[in-house]
């Protein structure tokens, strides 16, 4: 704990004109603080300032600028760059993981989890900067050579939500930057000292290898910077993680003027757990994917969709596996689970506890709140199990906290049909020795999400796949494989080194 105060009280939070020699820029404005509190005790850690007007202006020309410069250094040398940054964060893992936990709300593995990610995602990067591959096609003209290759976009946006306020935002950068990008972070207005302490750190990076001012920036506000960012037409892509509502206003925003948007946005994830699934595998993963972030992944396991023949004996060790969670301070790692993010999330989830009870649904563990001394700040809840139907209203929809619906199916095609008949179609698991029932769950007549797994759960993606889903989820993929072309710009290239000019088809020219 001592090294996390340390640490922020290093970031000079109320300076207003944060990094402008270091590499980075972040203008803020003394007239709009930002207070950020801890869902931990409810307590105030620090005050920000938002972007106002001219630190809006001078950020995105600051950005424009060094991308004229960064393009220009090769592809491997701005890997070395990354590669620093991912040493930086190892220097910084312990006190940025507790910042994240502190900040955030989730527990200290899980904070420590997330760090260990963005330093994972810079050693993968650092290979992608030697691997940024065109294509050679033949000509169907003689003497003609074609080819394509991949150009860096220019300055791009990553906006990122509270629930992973560092590692989704590393995902998006590190590739970006690899790739010749400059970027423009806007963090969620729930978590900026996270987002602060990450700018800080490659700040430090920065200035002792002459990168240029302006590759890394920092806005911090709340939705209207969003739109603004969104309409902007000298940020070539906006990245967004957050809820499908807001996904779908950044995507209109950006196609008003044709820009690209990659949306990372909702799930409502399901596992399927087959009577020939192991089931101690089966609970382990139920149980983390749902209640691991008190429920805030986008995939989190919200859905438990079981086979009749074993639905009692699987139910019956579900809740037992529940009554032995432990609730409280995600500093404290005795503790499985922490805090919602705030009052406006406990809210939403008694308000889904609600609508599931009128709906009819049965509570194998009750919901509520928990108050006391070992629960300050309001915002710790109790993870819950409800028996529901499939085509309950509840069920369809993306509640962000410990809220687990538990169902029946007969047939395997019973369960897939059940699971994907949801708006969201982010991540889904099927746990299964059944080769048959393994492979007809990841065929096309399968899952229809972005993520298919089997016997693990929907949650704890590795980086190195690529990230995203179809539906509402928006269809974006981030992170691993060849998720780095989103960064980028294909270029086809012709080169005829003959002494005529053929023309393609066939087509014949004379003058």
């Amino acid at each position: 704990m001592d090294r996390m105060i340390d640490f922020i009280g290093q970031l000079k939070i109320r300076s207003v004109n944060q990094g402008t020699s270091t590499g980075q820029f972040w203008i803020g404005s003394s007239e709009a603080i930002l207070p950020s509190y801890t869902p931990v005790d409810g307590s105030l850690i620090a005050n920000v300032y938002n972007a106002d007007d001219n630190g809006y202006e001078t950020v995105v020309r600051k950005a424009t600028e060094a991308f004229r410069l960064w393009r220009n250094w090769p592809a491997p040398k701005r890997g070395e760059i990354v590669r620093l940054i991912g040493q930086r964060l190892r220097e910084h893992k312990e006190p940025l993981g507790m910042l994240v936990s502190y900040e955030m709300g989730k527990s200290l593995q899980e904070g420590m989890g997330e760090v260990q990610e963005m330093i994972d995602i810079c050693d993968f990067a650092v290979g992608i900067s030697r691997q940024l591959y065109g294509l050679a096609m033949h000509s169907e003209r003689p003497a003609h050579r074609m080819y394509e290759q991949w150009h860096p976009l220019g300055p791009i946006c990553v906006i990122s939500a509270f629930n992973f306020p560092v590692a989704v935002w590393s995902w998006n950068a590190m590739i970006a930057l690899v790739c010749g990008d400059t970027v423009i972070w806007k963090p969620s207005e729930k978590t900026p000292l996270c987002a602060i302490a990450c700018q800080k750190l490659i700040a430090e990076v920065f200035v002792q290898n002459n990168v240029p001012e302006g590759v890394s920036n920092l806005l911090i506000g709340g939705r209207s910077l969003g739109e603004k960012l969104s309409l902007d037409n000298r940020i070539p892509l906006i990245s967004a993680t957050g809820s499908t509502q807001m996904g779908k206003a950044v995507g209109v925003a950006v196609a008003s003027r044709l820009g690209r948007s990659l949306l990372e946005l909702g799930g409502n994830n399901a596992i399927i757990v087959s009577d020939m699934a192991d089931i101690n595998i089966a609970i382990v993963a139920s149980v983390f994917g749902s209640v691991g972030t008190a429920g805030q992944r986008c995939t989190s396991t919200r859905r438990l969709i079981v086979q009749e023949n074993i639905y009692d004996e699987f139910r019956d060790k579900l809740v037992h596996a529940y009554r032995q969670l432990k609730i409280g301070n995600p500093l404290d790692q005795t503790n499985h689970v922490g805090p919602l993010i705030d009052k406006q999330a406990v809210k939403a989830y008694l308000d889904a506890i609600e609508e599931c009870k009128k709906e009819g649904g049965n509570f194998l563990i009750e919901g509520g709140t928990l108050k006391g001394e070992k629960f300050p700040g309001d915002c710790y809840v109790i993870p819950c199990i409800a028996e529901v139907k499939p085509d309950f209203n509840i069920v369809a929809k993306e509640t962000f906290a410990p809220i687990l619906y538990l169902m029946k199916y007969t047939t395997t095609e019973e369960a897939i049909s059940i699971q994907n008949n949801v708006p969201q179609g982010l991540s889904s698991a099927i746990m299964t020795l059944h080769l048959r029932e393994a492979e007809l769950f990841l065929s096309v007549n399968g899952s229809d999400c972005g993520i298919a797994n089997v016997n693990i759960g929907t949650s704890g993606a590795e980086i190195g796949g690529a990230f995203g889903g179809e539906k509402e989820t928006g269809g974006g993929r981030e992170s691993g494989s060849d998720a780095w072309k989103n960064y980028m710009r294909r270029q086809t290239n012709t080169i005829n080194w003959s002494s005529e000019l053929p023309l393609a088809q066939g087509i014949k020219f004379h003058i």
